[in-house]
């Protein structure tokens, strides 16, 4: 799309210039003049008043988008295990359905698994879509985003979730390119727009390297899609008194929609840390030190009985693993009690840890941005202060 102003209508009136988001609109010799900041979003042409603002975008009618209801979850598995991400989503699918007067779904795919629907209705699945199949054992891209596709085409629901876990970012875009949606990845948040006569779907995200957070319609397009980072959503809890009811669904799929043969299943040595479901983390960042300094935040994690974690910097330096890195760009958690130990709080940091119930801060600096979110601080060498708390709780325990 281009934008351009018409010099022989523009009256300098500058409204343009006050309503533009990036400061891309200057008045010169009394004409309104786009700068190189210029984005061509277009905010600029309905405000407007002389239609001056020019644009060569075609404008397109809302559809009718009154035959999508619904909301879908995607429920992973594994080995005949549901993933807490599906629970998590359902969660929150139970209060966006009830906000809309509709129903949710899950949607659960693989070999033998009828048994795990009744997990997703006592987690508030109204309906679950069990899609069997020996082939669907183990997830592959294009089995599943056939299988996925025609099942979305068929029932046409309003708003599709799904984990932000390696199969979720793996499928996700390949619905969004095959039905021709918009999508929108690791949100923090998801509302009802009740101001909205087609009641859009409200996806907050970090942006900007998590500066900012956007709010994101896909308005005009069904079903709307989301993906949504582990531990960011909570589960409601089970509620074995309710009643669902279960589809078999047998999809119809033939070689050309199995590209790749899979062989074996080579599982990696060792646990990996699953940060998004521990009740205690300690954490350390750059004002650890290095490895000397994270020993001691393994003594005081020992005696709380707690998860491992590092920030952003502490992974790179190779303090801790990469597994075990909090963050936008890590594990968000949501833990009884999060310790950060010389973590400075970066706006990335925060976003991972916003949703733990108290959070305790230990930094030298006293106006590190980590004690704004913090319930409790401690200002003081971390060297002296972790070594003395470990000493005091293990004589508790």
């Amino acid at each position: 799309m281009a934008v351009w102003i018409d010099p022989d209508k523009c009256n300098a009136c500058m409204v343009c210039v006050r309503v533009c988001p990036y400061g891309a609109v200057e008045i010169v010799a009394d004409c309104a003049r786009q700068t190189e900041r210029c984005t061509m979003c277009g905010v600029c042409i309905e405000s407007c008043k002389q239609q001056a603002i020019l644009s060569d975008a075609e404008k397109r009618s809302i559809p009718d988008l009154s035959g999508h209801r619904g909301v879908w979850v995607f429920a992973e598995q594994q080995n005949g295990r549901l993933n807490r991400v599906g629970l998590e989503l359902l969660g929150r699918a139970r209060t966006l359905a009830d906000d809309l007067g509709q129903e949710v779904s899950a949607v659960l795919a693989g070999d033998r698994i009828r048994h795990l629907a009744s997990d997703l209705i006592t987690g508030g699945a109204d309906v679950v879509f069990v899609i069997e199949d020996p082939r669907l054992d183990r997830y592959q891209t294009s089995s599943y985003a056939k299988v996925f596709s025609d099942l979305i085409r068929e029932h046409a629901p309003a708003v599709i979730l799904l984990g932000a876990t390696h199969a979720g970012r793996d499928l996700a875009p390949r619905l969004s390119r095959r039905l021709r949606l918009g999508l929108t990845a690791d949100c923090t948040g998801l509302e009802i727009d009740h101001e909205d006569p087609n009641r859009n779907l409200l996806q907050t995200r970090p942006a900007f390297g998590g500066d900012i957070m956007a709010t994101i319609v896909t308005a005009g397009v069904r079903p709307q899609m989301a993906t949504v980072r582990p531990g960011v959503m909570e589960p409601r809890p089970a509620d074995l008194t309710r009643k669902g009811q279960v589809r078999v669904v047998r999809p119809e799929l033939d070689s050309n929609d199995f590209r790749i043969t899979l062989l074996d299943v080579v599982r990696e040595t060792g646990r990996t840390a699953d940060l998004s479901s521990a009740k205690i983390v300690v954490a350390g960042g750059r004002g650890v030190g290095g490895e000397d300094g994270f020993r001691l935040l393994e003594n005081l994690a020992q005696v709380l009985n707690a998860e491992l974690g590092g920030s952003r910097v502490a992974v790179e330096e190779g303090w801790i693993s990469p597994d075990r890195q909090i963050g936008q760009t890590g594990q968000t958690i949501r833990p009884e009690l999060y310790i950060a130990c010389g973590i400075s709080g970066a706006v990335q940091h925060r976003a991972g840890i916003l949703n733990s119930r108290y959070i305790v801060a230990i930094n030298k600096d006293p106006g590190a941005p980590i004690f704004a979110v913090a319930d409790y601080g401690l200002v003081g060498d971390l060297g002296e202060i972790v070594p003395s708390l470990t000493e005091r709780i293990g004589r508790l325990t």
